[in-house]
């Protein structure tokens, strides 16, 4: 099971029940967190959730509105007794902009270790999460993220059975270590079923439409996509400024065969983003103009 919840909704700046948008997740004790803009603390706070277990910090990009947060977290996290290592995962500059910002940070519990997004493309494998980052066309460099949780085959015990695997060596085989038995060596795919169906959430805020983000959310159980505006006529504010209309995030959805789709990253003038919704389930219906603090339970397959 995937915990999601996406913490805040706006762009640009935070308003009186509207924080920046952030995204958390919780999978397996291991908690991870897509920006942290102003309020982000705020917003984790009133959702209930822990702030210890933050294992992974991905930046979408360092626009003040997705990172500013970043040193009063830190300093948080370390008041909560932490002493395991963070991963800090974000564009390149992300050593000098994290240092800059821990001038008002600097002595914390824990280290602070980070990955610096250098390709187009960009694979990371960490806490159980399986994290593809892809960049994305905005002012400055920019990469979306979709977080995915693979899930391995069922132990097939008649395979086993019939290699005269002893059952004290099946728990290894499940977890994905050979075996040698008398000179001979037993692998997982021997006994293993083939993979099964696992869990994906896509985030992408601050960009204009573009392949990379079709391809990376492409089945995806839950897209979370910016929707700066979603009133008519702001197109080409949209193209000036590389941000998203809902009726471009709806036409992703669709191409991309998502399961689910909530808007985010609202502008500061868009006061009832719900208002807007209904005039792009033409193009892809399960959409909702999400909320702050809206989560769900991302379920497998055989737990639904």
């Amino acid at each position: 099971m995937l915990d999601i919840c996406l913490l805040g909704t706006s762009g640009m700046m935070p308003l009186p029940g509207r924080w920046l948008t952030s995204m958390m997740t919780r999978y397996n004790g291991s908690s991870l967190l897509v920006d942290c803009g102003e309020g982000t603390q705020i917003a984790i706070k009133e959702k209930g959730w822990s702030f210890n277990p933050i294992d992974v910090i991905c930046f979408t990009h360092y626009h003040a509105d997705h990172i500013s947060g970043l040193p009063g977290l830190l300093l948080t996290i370390g008041n909560s007794d932490r002493k395991e290592p963070i991963t800090l995962i974000g564009p390149k500059g992300l050593t000098r902009v994290v240092s800059a910002l821990r001038v008002i940070a600097p002595e914390l519990p824990f280290e602070v270790k980070m990955i610096e997004l250098t390709e187009q493309q960009q694979h990371i494998s960490i806490n159980g999460y399986e994290i593809d980052a892809f960049k994305v066309n905005h002012a400055v460099t920019c990469y979306g993220y979709s977080i995915s949780i693979p899930r391995i085959g069922k132990f097939d015990v008649n395979k086993a059975r019939a290699l005269e695997i002893p059952c004290k060596e099946w728990n290894k085989l499940q977890h994905g270590t050979e075996v040698v038995i008398d000179g001979k060596t037993y692998t997982p795919d021997m006994v293993m079923g083939n993979p099964r169906k696992g869990l994906k959430v896509t985030y992408c805020t601050d960009s204009r439409p573009v392949k990379s983000i079709v391809e990376n959310a492409t089945d995806s159980d839950l897209f979370i996509c910016e929707g700066m505006y979603g009133e008519s006529g702001k197109e080409s504010k949209a193209r000036e400024y590389k941000h998203m209309t809902f009726k471009e995030a709806a036409q992703i959805a669709k191409e991309a065969k998502v399961s689910e789709m909530w808007l985010t990253h609202y502008s500061p003038s868009l006061v009832r983003p719900k208002d807007f919704v209904d005039g792009i389930k033409g193009i892809y219906s399960n959409v909702c103009a999400a909320v702050d603090g809206q989560s769900v339970e991302l379920k497998f397959e055989d737990e639904a």
